[in-house]
């Protein structure tokens, strides 16, 4: 029996470059069963790099991935692919294939990684659409659909073999608030009633202090995380003054000189 608070992954000191660029260093986390994990920072900070790394999409330069106790990066081909296998994604904007219909979009990876019979992929499409209120769309392609209908597509396809985690990257941008809180009610109900584990790469202020229970923060500037913890907490509490501009959404970060002025007044 797994504890609730079993770590599913652990990234140690990762480092993440294009050639001499560094995008990230010493990134450090733990992923523990049933939270909500929110990628915090600024446009640039290299949020969805990390994403890309922790599912397999991008080799760091340095450090460790552990998935279940293996260095994920350390692993052959085929097992990488049977450790992804435990992994779902929705892509910004659901990544949908425009000449498939919505269900033929998440029978896809049933019918490329299971031996499952016509029928009951039809049976599963059916029961995946319908966990996410978009089994009216079975047979409409993605340009029929609204934008937020294809991000709940998406999220069908991503939880269609039934994922022990899940990545959502900016799974609200271009949603209107009431589409966006729709769907953070939705990722909650899967985080509670599949059990899923979740990543979120977000900026979206609203959405992070809803569903979030955990977070890093990574800085552009410094090239490095910042600080740890929920979005909440981090609301609330700390006095970093770029993490301060994030969360109250701050126009600008003062200066070490104003801050030093501001201190003597």
């Amino acid at each position: 029996m797994m504890s609730a608070q079993e770590t599913l992954i652990s990234v140690r000191n990762l480092q993440l470059s294009f050639g001499p660029k560094i995008i990230q260093q010493e990134v450090s986390f733990d992923l523990k069963r049933g939270s909500i994990f929110a990628v915090m920072g600024g446009s640039g900070c290299g949020k969805s790099t990390l994403l890309r790394s922790i599912v397999g999409l991008l080799r760091p330069t340095a450090g460790q991935i552990m998935v279940g106790g293996e260095d994920y990066w350390a692993q052959p081909d085929d097992r990488r692919t049977a450790i992804n296998r435990r992994y779902g994604v929705l892509f910004q904007g659901g990544a949908l294939w425009s000449s498939m219909t919505v269900g033929e979009n998440v029978a896809l990876p049933l019918e490329m990684f299971t031996s499952l019979t016509p029928d009951e992929i039809t049976e599963l499409v059916r029961l995946k659409l319908g966990l996410v209120g978009m089994e009216h769309a079975i047979d409409l392609f993605p340009y029929e659909i609204s934008g937020g209908m294809c991000k709940r597509a998406g999220l069908a396809r991503a939880i269609a073999l039934e994922p022990d985690i899940l990545f959502f990257d900016e799974p609200s941008a271009g949603l209107d608030p009431i589409t966006s809180a729709r769907l953070d009610d939705l990722i909650l109900s899967l985080r509670d009633g599949l059990g899923a584990t979740i990543v979120i790469v977000s900026h979206e202020l609203p959405s992070l202090l809803t569903i979030a229970d955990d977070g890093i923060f990574l800085d552009a500037k410094t090239h490095r995380p910042i600080t740890h913890g929920s979005p909440r907490a981090l609301l609330d509490n700390c006095t970093i003054p770029e993490v301060t501009a994030f969360m109250h959404r701050s126009a600008t970060i003062p200066s070490q000189t104003e801050q030093k002025a501001e201190q003597h007044v």
